[in-house]
């Protein structure tokens, strides 16, 4: 079995937001969490950048248009977070969408709203 990309960073960022969920559970508003999150990135030494721009390509053009990640961790793992009671599969494809078009390896989609965390791992098989 080969290993997964990003294992490691991968777990770290899960952990975090384990630690997040675990401190406030769900019902609260998505930019609650990401506050949260925030210091919980930093607390783990995690490097990232918050609401951060991604530039699209088209036919290895830069578009004038953008996407806006909630994190962007390690440079170069997207983290979407959401606070819904399941994840819908249109938040699947906005994070796949974001793999994509940025040329990125791996997106983590995170739900803080159902009762225990839900997340999914994605992996831009194209790059």
């Amino acid at each position: 079995m080969s290993p997964l990309l990003h294992e490691e960073q991968t777990y770290k960022i899960i952990g975090a937001c384990m630690n997040v969920h675990k401190a406030l559970g769900k019902g609260f508003l998505e930019s609650v969490y990401e506050e949260a999150l925030e210091k919980e990135l930093v607390k783990a030494e995690i490097p990232y950048k918050k609401q951060q721009r991604l530039r699209i390509s088209y036919n290895g053009e830069l578009l004038d248009k953008y996407f806006i990640a909630d994190f962007l961790c390690f440079d170069n793992i997207i983290v979407e977070i959401k606070a819904t009671e399941f994840i819908h599969k249109n938040m699947e494809a906005q994070v796949i969408n974001y793999l994509k078009a940025t040329n990125s390896e791996v997106g983590l989609l995170i739900n803080f709203g159902e009762a225990s965390l839900k997340w999914k791992r994605f992996v831009n098989t194209t790059t």
